[in-house]
């Protein structure tokens, strides 16, 4: 059976051609980590992403291109390599990735740790990819023209229905699978049974928070606030509050009368600037955050809705226990208040990933983090920093789980 090769371009291929493609070994030797060659087309590639021409289009690029600029690859680097003089580090092997449809960058991300830590990859392309997906996919192309040739040796980015015999053959050859998508697409790629040797690293559905201090709200300026609330414009608002690091609801920590106010004046900026990036919601959008809003109002969740603006929805809650774990829409925003970090605590579960904030100290974040305990929440980062990828994603050292470690003793 036939599945299109996104990349490098060409014709379609069979399951059997792509693998043994990737798996021979390729002009100049087979990858280590940290190749040359792997880190000259990365960093070539950062260079087109930064571009104005490609970054106006799809900001989101710029934050890829940025992750991908040569200091940050150095850094990526070190961090494999420090595991003291006994430690050999090599590649894994063969990976196998399957990033989701609706955060349409993620698998650069995800390839591009494997590809650093020198592993051949083939990453299954959604065929709904579309907008920044596609001019990635078309920057990497160019790309290749200027690149050693073991890039398009050993990499692959390939489109393919539902082709189970596919995914099983990629499944069985592989040495590590990494399954993005969400806990459906887990257990639907989980059927098709691995290598004994090999294993999963998996990222099903997830959900995030955000929170604020009103104390530090209120001692915060004019120009600190605004700035707080366009860093929430950035994480709400890309990927249609979808991505599993967008927070699905916002604590307000702190005296429950300064609540209404911080609020509203968090709304009225969010808005603004909303606006001002160019982010809209359409008709059906906003029905579909009506349908979800009054389901939480019916189920007694909510006690107060804001819904004169399309952009922005407001939701005030019941209570901490009401904190919806599901997507409700782009730009809906429910709040509830507390007295301290600690009242969230209860609340947290191990689906739950990212903890953005604003207005507290880092020791109170460090004596929140120690209370979880690691029973949920990985990431606990500041406003506008919420969808930003990191080499530690869900708790796992991306780098590290796409090497393997060697000891030698004399």
């Amino acid at each position: 059976m036939k599945i299109d090769v996104r990349f490098p371009a060409g014709p379609q291929a069979t399951v059997e051609d792509v693998i043994a493609g990737v798996t021979a070994e390729p002009e100049g030797g087979r990858l280590v980590p940290g190749d040359p060659r792997v880190v000259d087309f990365l960093t070539a590639l950062a260079r087109r992403l930064l571009a104005p021409s490609i970054a106006r289009r799809h900001p989101e690029l710029g934050s890829l291109g940025f992750f991908l600029r040569k200091t940050e690859i150095r850094k990526t680097l070190e961090h494999l390599r420090r595991e003291g003089d006994d430690a050999l580090v090599f590649p894994r092997g063969l990976v196998f990735h399957v990033p989701p449809a609706n955060v349409d960058t993620i698998f650069v991300y995800s390839w591009a740790l494997s590809a650093l830590a020198g592993n051949p990859n083939v990453i299954r392309i959604s065929s709904r990819a579309a907008g920044a997906a596609l001019t990635i996919l078309e920057t990497l192309n160019e790309c290749l023209a200027e690149a050693h040739p073991a890039i398009g040796q050993t990499q692959r980015m390939i489109t393919y229905g539902h082709q189970d015999e596919v995914t099983a053959a990629l499944s069985a050859a592989c040495d590590l699978r990494v399954i993005w998508g969400g806990d459906r697409t887990v257990r639907d790629i989980r059927r098709h049974p691995l290598a004994p040797h090999a294993r999963d690293v998996t990222f099903p559905d997830r959900s995030s928070y955000a929170a604020i201090s009103l104390a530090g709200w209120q001692a915060t300026d004019a120009d600190g606030r605004k700035r707080a609330a366009e860093g929430l414009v950035n994480d709400v608002y890309w990927f249609d509050q979808a991505a599993c690091s967008s927070p699905m609801a916002i604590f307000l920590v702190g005296d429950a009368d300064q609540a209404p106010a911080v609020k509203e004046e968090l709304l009225g900026l969010v808005a603004k600037g909303a606006r001002a990036q160019g982010f809209a919601v359409d008709a059906a959008m906003a029905v579909e955050k009506r349908v979800s809003t009054y389901g939480l109002a019916a189920e007694g969740r909510a006690v107060a809705l804001d819904l004169a603006d399309n952009t922005v929805t407001g939701v005030t809650l019941a209570g901490p226990e009401a904190v919806p774990h599901d997507w409700l829409g782009a730009g809906v925003f429910p709040f509830t208040t507390v007295a301290s970090l600690a009242e969230i605590a209860p609340q947290i579960t191990r689906k739950d990933q990212t903890f953005s904030h604003f207005g507290f100290t880092r020791d109170e974040l460090l004596d929140f983090a120690h209370l979880l305990g690691g029973r949920g929440v990985d990431r606990i980062v500041p406003f506008g920093q919420a969808l930003n990828f990191a080499g530690v994603w869900d708790g796992y050292d991306l780098i590290r789980e796409f090497s393997r470690l060697v000891t030698v003793t004399a």
